[in-house]
């Protein structure tokens, strides 16, 4: 079995995988305070409700936006599962072709989303990945990746009002029935749910333009693009596991390599 890592600003999802099946996955939440032991206990515990032994996995994979992270984990591999982890990174082969003035500043997350967005769909593309920050990565029809745009994500966002507004409460982000709200809740959740809705749509839309063509797919993935999409006029297609797909075409891209 392989387990996979993909690592955010604010949260892990790992997935196993048994030969080419995604048989779990979790979200946990990233803390770089966490030590490898400690992530070790509660991945253990998740397991052991899942039926899974830590002799089980034969292999790791890890793609992370967050450096500090990356020697914790790299320790947990070793330690618990006996492995030396395949680090999404320079030197990695990806197959693709990032058209970026310089390629090294392109995020993990971002080159695994659009690894596995070209075997899964029909370029050119668009993909948006909704976490700590709102990516969005564009496809040309030869599977170049020719860069994107870059926002800040809703969970910020919202952060960011209740640390900066006095009177303003931290809220939960739902998609309300009417813009015109009549509390000071409702208010806050109509505005960044259709702010950001508008946020994407009108970002695809000048992409689009830019492209020239208007046959651009639009995939989504990350933890609020089910919710989101419900609005959105631009987004074709919700991938919740788009990233763990891409470390699995990346891992057996490089597993021979450890070799």
């Amino acid at each position: 079995m392989l387990l996979a890592f993909d690592v955010g600003n604010t949260n892990i999802v790992c997935g196993i995988y048994d030969g080419k099946e995604l048989i779990k996955h979790w979200r946990l939440t990233t803390n770089v305070l966490q030590t490898a032991d400690g992530y070790a206990g509660v991945i253990g515990t998740l397991f052991h409700l899942n039926g899974i032994d830590f002799s089980d996995i034969e292999d790791v994979i890890i793609s992370t936006v967050v450096p500090p992270i990356i020697p914790i984990l790299e320790s947990l591999s070793k330690r618990y599962f006996h492995v030396t982890p395949i680090l999404v990174g320079p030197g990695i082969k990806t197959g693709l072709n990032i058209l970026y003035d310089n390629p090294r500043e392109l995020g993990a997350d971002r080159i695994v989303n659009a690894v596995a967005a070209i075997a899964e769909y029909n370029c050119p593309l668009i993909v948006i990945d909704m976490g700590t920050a709102t990516t969005f990565c564009v496809i040309d029809e030869k599977g170049n990746y020719l860069g994107g745009a870059v926002a800040p994500g809703i969970g910020i966002s919202m952060e960011a009002l209740f640390q900066r507004a006095s009177k303003l409460p931290r809220i939960e982000l739902l998609k309300t029935k009417s813009v015109i709200c009549k509390n000071t809740v409702s208010a806050m959740q109509a505005g960044i749910y259709y702010g950001f809705v508008g946020q994407i749509d009108e970002i695809v839309k000048r992409i689009k333009a830019e492209m020239k063509r208007e046959d651009i797919k639009v995939i989504a993935t990350g933890g609020l693009a089910a919710l989101l999409s419900k609005e959105s006029k631009t987004i074709d297609v919700v991938d919740a596991m788009l990233t763990l797909k891409g470390l699995l075409i990346l891992y057996e891209k490089n597993k021979n390599e450890k070799r």
